[in-house]
């Protein structure tokens, strides 16, 4: 296994485990309002994955989808099962292909390469996931259920950890 399918692994292992512990919060306590990040955890979550759809237009120059306005916890779930196997099928596809040094246009109209740009993406939904962490804890989730780093997702990657 490579970096890079380790890299897209974990990511989408770890969006899963915040989405999973989400989905049983009520409205309330989705949108509870906190003093980090994105304010909510359901701004956190949308921020997540729209900002992904945004990464995935931008490098493939398909529009993003567009969203109901008003959607529970499992839209999202099933939203991250569908864009997350397109982010990863690009990235391989980019990789395979020798074309990380390429250059795509970013959200600001500037060249950037695609090796950037998928790297920023996975390490732009590894910050947003430590600040929906602090949220889920601070809402009364044990901590202990909210370790979602690189070292556990090996361990349980390998079937060494399986609480």
């Amino acid at each position: 296994m490579d970096i890079l399918e380790r890299l897209l692994e974990h990511d989408q292992w770890a969006t899963s485990q915040v989405l999973a512990k989400a989905q049983p919060l009520t409205r309330d306590q989705l949108d509870r309002e906190f003093d980090i990040g994105h304010r909510t955890l359901w701004r956190t979550i949308d921020h997540i994955l729209t900002a992904r759809e945004g990464w995935v237009a931008l490098m493939t120059r398909v529009p993003p989808p567009e969203h109901p306005e008003s959607r529970p916890i499992a839209y999202q779930i099933e939203r991250h099962e569908r864009l997350t196997p397109a982010f990863n099928d690009l990235a391989r596809h980019l990789r395979d292909e020798g074309r990380f040094d390429d250059t795509f246009e970013d959200f600001y109209g500037e060249p950037t390469t695609f090796g950037s740009g998928i790297l920023q993406s996975i390490l732009h939904n590894e910050g947003h996931r430590t600040e929906a962490v602090h949220i889920l804890t601070r809402l009364g989730i044990p901590g202990e259920e909210l370790e979602f780093d690189y070292g556990l997702w090996d361990f349980v990657r390998r079937g060494l950890f399986t609480g």
